[in-house]
């Protein structure tokens, strides 16, 4: 089998929608295109901008500050990542210690901020807790408002999110299946609220599949942090992960089919069904909220912390 692009003998990947067999140069440079090319599209970018990265030391995050980077070197934006230490025992450590290095590779500014410290408590401890809701529901919530902050400290004008094309898909049907049009219309490449304390957030890896950003990071030789969260397949993303994966075994552009069709209809969605939202602030911690308390100090607040 030889490189569909070049001849290269030495394949290492088949691409799930073109079918096209790519060498590891090739199918790095399809990687990078694609990126680019979304970003392009989507508009996620503007000259000047100063971008947070979510940077967790998982391949994503890692594949989209290696990417995103590119735009840095062209001086057309500047970089700067937050980490968040849930707290997760013989799990977190690695990835923070691997996102510290390679912000120091680049070169740009990182903060490591935890829950602990932040909030007093930690996901472990909430997962002992009996009257828990799920890990993913408190880390999710926590992680957006730490990360939020963040931006705002550091002066980011967007935030990127390592969210590739199994991530947008789950939550595709996570929230259909759930009946959760609210949040069904919030999804897509980037995210804007009428809350100015909000930073813009964006997906540059939004159209990658999960495998094919695993092969990335290692044909460039990245370190990453690829053990997955010990909560995981707890959760009910778990189970939709699964199940999607099953049917993409027999129909191999299942993803992809299922984004373009939420794609095509996300507009009429926001118009039909978004809220209006009055912004208040949180009596408790002073962020924006549509209610007393905004969800993270909800929580707090039934944790008894």
């Amino acid at each position: 089998m030889q490189c569909s692009k070049c001849g290269n003998p030495k394949v290492i990947i088949k691409k799930e929608q073109s079918g096209q067999y790519l060498c590891k140069d090739c199918f790095i440079d399809s990687i990078e295109k694609k990126v680019i090319k979304t970003v392009r599209k989507e508009k996620l970018l503007d000259k000047g901008d100063k971008v947070l990265v979510a940077l967790s030391g998982g391949k994503d995050s890692v594949t989209t500050l290696e990417i995103l980077n590119t735009f840095r070197e062209l001086n057309i934006i500047d970089l700067c990542a937050v980490t968040v230490d849930e707290g997760i025992a013989n799990y977190r450590e690695e990835g923070v210690d691997i996102a510290v290095r390679h912000a120091e590779r680049l070169g740009i500014e990182h903060k490591v901020v935890s829950l602990k410290d932040e909030y007093g408590i930690t996901l472990d401890e909430i997962m002992q807790r009996e009257n828990h809701k799920g890990s993913c529901t408190y880390c999710g919530v926590f992680r957006r408002t730490i990360i939020n902050k963040a931006a705002r400290e550091m002066g980011a004008t967007k935030i990127a999110t390592g969210h590739n094309l199994d991530d947008e898909v789950q939550s595709i049907m996570m929230n259909y299946l759930e009946g959760n049009t609210d949040n069904l219309t919030k999804l897509g490449a980037k995210t804007e609220s009428k809350a100015e304390e909000f930073t813009v957030k964006i997906k540059p890896l939004r159209e990658i599949p999960e495998r094919e950003i695993g092969l990335y990071v290692v044909a460039k030789d990245l370190e990453v942090h690829f053990n997955g969260c010990p909560y995981a397949m707890q959760s009910f993303r778990g189970e939709v992960s699964e199940v999607v994966n099953q049917l993409s075994e027999k129909h191999p552009t299942i993803k992809y089919s299922t984004l373009r069709g939420y794609d095509k209809i996300k507009n009429v969605l926001k118009k039909e069904m978004q809220k209006e939202y009055a912004h208040g602030r949180c009596s408790r911690c002073g962020e924006p909220s549509a209610n007393d308390l905004c969800k993270a100090c909800s929580f707090l607040e039934e944790l008894g912390v």
